[in-house]
C-alpha cells in the first residue's frame, strides 16, 4: 500500500520562509510527476509546482519566483521550498503524486498541511 506524509506547515510571517516535504512509502515500482497543491478557504484546489521524473519543472504563476520544488528519488520525497510568502499563500497544501505498482498505476495524495502567512 502507497502512502504520501506531508510535514512542514505552520505559520510564519509574511516575507518569511517555509520547506514542505512529502514522502512516499510502499510496495512502489515508480513514481512519475509529483505535484503541490493549495486550497484556501472558499476556493477551489490550485496546482502549485509539479516536477517529473526527468526533473521538468513547472510553477503556477502566482509563486514563480519565489517557490522551488525538488525531489530526491533516493528518499522518494518531493519538497516545496516557499520563500517570501505573502498572506495570500495561506492555505492547506497537498502533495500529490503520479505511482506505478505492481499491479495499477493511479494517483496518490498526501494529507495537507496548514500553511498560514500573517501581515
Amino acid at each position: 500500500q502507497v502512502q504520501l506524509v506531508v510535514s512542514g506547515g505552520g505559520l510564519v510571517q509574511a516575507g518569511g520562509s517555509l520547506t514542505l516535504s512529502c514522502a512516499a512509502s510502499g510496495s512502489m515500482v515508480n513514481i512519475y510527476a509529483m505535484r503541490w497543491y493549495r486550497q484556501a478557504p472558499g476556493r477551489q484546489r490550485e496546482l502549485v509546482a509539479v516536477i517529473t521524473s526527468g526533473g521538468s519543472i513547472n510553477y503556477a504563476d502566482s509563486v514563480k519566483g519565489r517557490f522551488t520544488i525538488s525531489r530526491d528519488s533516493a528518499k522518494n520525497t518531493v519538497y516545496l521550498q516557499m520563500n517570501s510568502l505573502k498572506p495570500e499563500d495561506t492555505a492547506v497544501y497537498y502533495c500529490a503524486a503520479d505511482i506505478a505498482t505492481l499491479v495499477t498505476r493511479s494517483d496518490y495524495w498526501g494529507q495537507g498541511t496548514q500553511v498560514t502567512v500573517s501581515s
